[in-house]
């Protein structure tokens, strides 16, 4: 059977233009449906939530479009009460609450057996979908900096930590036998795929996540620094499960010690375009050469 059919790719293109929307027009958009009632405004991003309709006509089931449905409005309501419990942005319970549903629901997969094996990541699109809309437009988090319009000293110093990061933890996943060189040239066609992949579908979304908006908030209850070393040491700890089925100390390891570089990243400016730059480089130079 064809995976790629009409409606799973309107699915697909559904489920990304609202991340290109918030990147290059966020401010725009957040004015705009500012002037729509407050009651319509959380209504509205249930309809981030028609991706899994369109794509599952044959699979889907009544009791999950409930959740795609329901889940960015309780979502945009629990961030309109953070917001009025919390005007000063210090981060209230409920952001964190929204974080740790959102992140523990991609980590062990909750919603994964809802979709076929090869269309999770839409899933994983929808929640992102929604906490952009709960957190840009409802609670309105300042610098959390998600702007696609990458900047030269986006690149500068997503490099910069990038070339930090290198003789760190190469060395260092060679030694405990979680890196090993690939010796192959890949194609340029491959090379650049592989950027883009990464960039938009691995490195933008952890990057909103655990800097724009946890290591954000962090910042306003435990100071920078402290911020910086928490939000690694969670990053690192949400690979746990990746590529083993058991525990992958090695992994939660390089991840935690790559999670203070892309932070470095990210607090330079405030911006996740830097942090996915380093972030970026550092997950196509492993998957094409280690």
């Amino acid at each position: 059977m064809h995976i790629w059919t009409p409606n799973v790719i309107a699915a697909l293109i559904w489920a990304v233009a609202p991340i290109f929307a918030f990147g290059f027009a966020g401010d725009w958009i957040v004015r705009a449906l500012q002037k729509i009632p407050l009651t319509l405004r959380l209504i509205v991003p249930a309809i981030l939530g028609v991706p899994y309709a369109l794509a599952g006509s044959h699979w889907s089931r009544g009791n999950w479009l409930v959740i795609y449905f329901g889940l960015p409005i309780i979502i945009a309501v629990l961030l309109l009460h953070a917001r009025q419990a919390d005007p000063q942005q210090n981060g209230d319970w409920r952001d964190f609450a929204v974080l740790a549903v959102l992140g523990l629901a991609v980590d062990l997969r909750w919603l994964e057996s809802a979709w076929p094996a090869h269309l999770s990541v839409i899933s994983k699109l929808i929640l992102l979908d929604s906490a952009l809309y709960g957190f840009l437009v409802i609670r309105q988090l300042s610098n959390a900096g998600f702007d696609l319009r990458i900047h030269v000293k986006d690149l500068v110093i997503g490099f910069r930590e990038l070339a930090f990061f290198a003789p760190i933890a190469i060395p260092l996943g060679l030694f405990l036998g979680f890196l090993e060189f690939h010796h192959r040239v890949p194609k340029t066609s491959s090379a650049a795929l592989s950027l883009v992949f990464t960039f938009f579908l691995i490195a933008i979304p952890e990057e909103i996540f655990f800097r724009g908006w946890l290591q954000n908030l962090l910042e306003r209850r435990i100071g920078s620094r402290s911020a910086l070393i928490l939000t690694a040491l969670i990053f690192g700890f949400s690979h746990f499960n990746k590529r083993s089925i058991h525990f992958n100390w090695r992994y939660v390891l390089l991840a935690a010690i790559a999670g203070i570089f892309y932070g470095r990243a990210w607090s330079s400016r405030h911006r996740v375009a830097a942090s996915a730059i380093t972030h970026t480089c550092v997950d196509t130079i492993w998957s094409l050469w280690l």
